[in-house]
């Protein structure tokens, strides 16, 4: 079964978002990666969720509707070190948490959105 299935489809993937943005809202040590989104952010809620349900093996729908993305390139602007990485991270694997999921999925999504998080970084820690 893929993930995209596993966690329930569109319904369970947005949910998933929810749960990762809430934590980033209000959470003391996601402050560095909040400050650097909108105040308002269903936007992002909106096109994360599009982009989650097609790498989870769901349908296309962030390619559908914005075309192809390179994930470097999108966040380049964006001040990213390490530990924003590690915010980034510990919001998702919390979110994760929450998910209806198998322990092995989860694990292995905990990891693959590590790796994701470990590749976007683009600046040193400020000295």
């Amino acid at each position: 079964m893929k993930p995209f299935e596993e966690i329930g489809g569109e319904a369970g993937v947005r949910a998933l978002v929810d749960r990762f943005y809430e934590r980033m809202d209000t959470a003391p040590d996601a402050a560095v990666i909040r400050k650097m989104h909108k105040q308002d952010l269903s936007e992002m809620r909106e096109r994360l969720s599009l982009f989650l349900c097609g790498w989870l093996g769901g349908p296309r729908l962030h390619f559908e509707r914005y075309g192809s993305l390179c994930m470097r390139t999108a966040h380049a602007p964006f001040p990213i070190d390490r530990e924003a990485s590690d915010a980034w991270k510990k919001c998702m694997v919390d979110a994760l948490r929450d998910a209806t999921l198998g322990e092995a999925t989860r694990e292995a999504l905990s990891t693959a959105f590590g790796h994701t998080a470990e590749m976007l970084v683009n600046r040193d820690a400020p000295q």
